[in-house]
């Protein structure tokens, strides 16, 4: 009888402290940072892929060819892009670590789970400068779902017209890189309908494949954008606890400073009544 009221307590203890740990999870920053994993997750993936995609389509159908040297051309503009999208990836996986740090050591259930601690001034610091930071990455994804717009916009122009020549038998349509300044003025690489590499461009996998990325890809810079946001209302509450919790700490310093003057005034007049009498 005795053993299963202890193993009853165990498990009640069990419980309570699975519970306590739950109540400790800052679920604001949990969801911010699934969200700005995902984000970054399809926006770095699927955009690499799109690169690849558009350096394959531009050497086999467009029969652009990488310039010698070290001259910058779109397979050098491609190449730093990844580059780039790598460091993308490292930065915010880094990040999001520290959002979520700081989501924890700012949330009052976890000053429950561990204890009242002292605000400190280093501790305000660092939430206002988490709030700086992420308004400005928040800019920053803005600038790169922009930027991740022009190939969506380009590849559905390309869409559209192999659409619009299938549907429409003897239409004097063309492609020209030129205008979207993927290759110089000086070279024509025009393909146009009714030429056999257009009908195998618009027929191929890669084309479809690659549009279809780079949808995915702004998408992902789009959730990105949304995290960002989510991060810097959580940043703000957490702020204002922040404060609100320094305010009370200082009033709860005054309050007890004055408590021990008073009764240091009220032992000292006891002690002179005392002395007085004897």
């Amino acid at each position: 009888m005795e053993e299963d009221m202890d193993e009853g307590q165990t498990q009640k203890g069990c419980m309570e402290c699975c519970l306590k740990c739950l109540r400790g999870i800052p679920y604001p920053s949990l969801i911010a940072t699934i969200l700005l994993y995902a984000g970054v997750a399809l926006f770095c993936g699927c955009g690499h892929e799109a690169l690849s995609g558009t350096v394959t389509i531009l050497q086999n159908y467009f029969e652009v060819v990488r310039g010698p040297g070290d001259g910058l051309d779109v397979f050098n503009m491609i190449d730093i892009i990844k580059y780039v999208i790598y460091g993308i990836a490292s930065a915010f996986f880094v990040y999001g670590i520290l959002l979520m740090v700081e989501g924890f050591f700012t949330s009052g259930a976890i000053r429950d789970l561990y204890g009242d601690f002292k605000i400190t001034t280093c501790g305000r610091c660092v939430s206002a400068w988490f709030i700086m930071l992420t308004y400005i990455f928040m800019l920053a994804w803005l600038g790169v779902t922009a930027f991740t717009s022009l190939p969506v916009f380009m590849y559905f122009n390309i869409w559209t017209i192999c659409q619009n020549a299938t549907l429409l038998e003897g239409a004097s349509l063309c492609l020209d890189p030129r205008q979207f300044g993927i290759v110089p003025i000086g070279e024509e690489r025009t393909l146009c309908a009714g030429s056999e590499k257009f009908f195998k461009m618009c027929e191929s996998n890669e084309l479809d494949m690659t549009f279809h990325l780079f949808v995915c890809a702004l998408a992902g810079a789009g959730a990105a954008v949304i995290a960002m946001i989510h991060y810097l209302m959580v940043l703000s509450a957490n702020w204002a606890y922040v404060k609100d919790a320094c305010k009370l700490q200082k009033y709860e310093d005054i309050k007890s400073k004055e408590e021990q003057e008073l009764h240091d005034i009220h032992s000292t007049r006891s002690k002179e009544r005392l002395n007085a009498y004897t």
